[in-house]
């Protein structure tokens, strides 16, 4: 068994370590293959190619998508990507842009929240911005900062879902255009985290199949919070549609997160791995 990864985040979007800290942090934990797929941007691989060739550690391009289908945000991870390509940077800059504005109204939800530590929320979760992108996980961490709730986990269900105050709908581009960016750049799709998202295991097949139908290759199979009876049914589901089966923990960094990289599940030896595409 390779020892892989192939979805991870770095400070560049809502991780908590820059490129060069994220690839030791890797190494150090016996990672031999990693992909970093930071949200809607590919800023920090240039440093991580210059770096990965420097420590002997092999890099694989990436990029985690936000995508919408039938009402659902899905997000698709990019690997193997060409991070020039006109089609992939164009798109990846539209949902940037969206970003920023959702960020603002975001503030604006939870300013009228009107409690003790929700004041000024934008100028204080710009402190814990390193690169730029204002994410959902860096409003979450400095609400647990300010003492408002225990953890990140618990921001995201008081504050961040549904129709609550600091939630704001995405407006992202559609899965089948999402796809098609990743294809463009030459790139690998594949559904990122298939148990996370709220919908039964027929509506999560429907999915993978309009996924695969858009040109789709790929699914996570392994997760660094997946369950035994969770990869029983992701590798059924995979074998079904032919999908390939990926690995990721989903690593962002954070202190108070309980994922490590290196500890992953091994991948269902009746699969087929994601790394014969890559």
């Amino acid at each position: 068994m390779i020892n892989c990864d192939f979805h991870s985040h770095t400070h560049y979007s809502d991780g908590f370590l820059s490129p060069i800290d994220l690839l030791d942090y890797a190494k150090s934990n016996g990672v031999e293959n990693l992909a970093i797929t930071d949200h809607d941007t590919i800023d920090a691989l240039p440093q991580a190619q210059k770096y990965a060739k420097e420590i002997g550690l092999n890099l694989i391009t990436g990029v985690e998508i936000s995508s919408t289908w039938q009402n659902f945000d899905i997000h698709i991870v990019g690997l193997n990507i060409d991070i020039t390509n006109p089609t992939l940077l164009k798109g990846l800059k539209q949902h940037q842009d969206f970003r920023a504005e959702r960020a603002i109204k975001m503030a604006r939800g939870l300013a009228n929240v009107g409690i003790a530590g929700m004041e000024n929320p934008y100028e204080k979760t710009l402190k814990f911005v390193k690169q730029g992108m204002i994410t959902r996980t860096h409003f979450a961490q400095m609400l647990v900062n300010e003492g408002v709730c225990k953890d990140i986990k618990t921001v995201f269900k008081r504050y961040l879902v549904g129709k609550l105050p600091g939630n704001v709908k995405g407006e992202w581009a559609d899965i089948t255009e999402v796809v098609n960016w990743i294809n463009s750049a030459g790139g690998v799709a594949v559904i990122a985290h298939p148990t996370r998202y709220k919908m039964t295991h027929n509506k999560l097949k429907t999915l993978a199949k309009a996924f695969k139908d858009a040109g789709g290759q790929g699914i996570e199979v392994i997760t660094a919070t997946i369950k035994d009876y969770e990869v029983e049914k992701i590798t059924n589901l995979a074998l079904e549609l032919d999908l390939v089966a990926s690995i990721g923990s989903d690593y962002h960094g954070w202190d108070n997160s309980y994922v490590k990289m290196g500890r992953l599940k091994s991948l269902p030896a009746n699969t087929q791995a994601i790394w014969q595409l890559l």
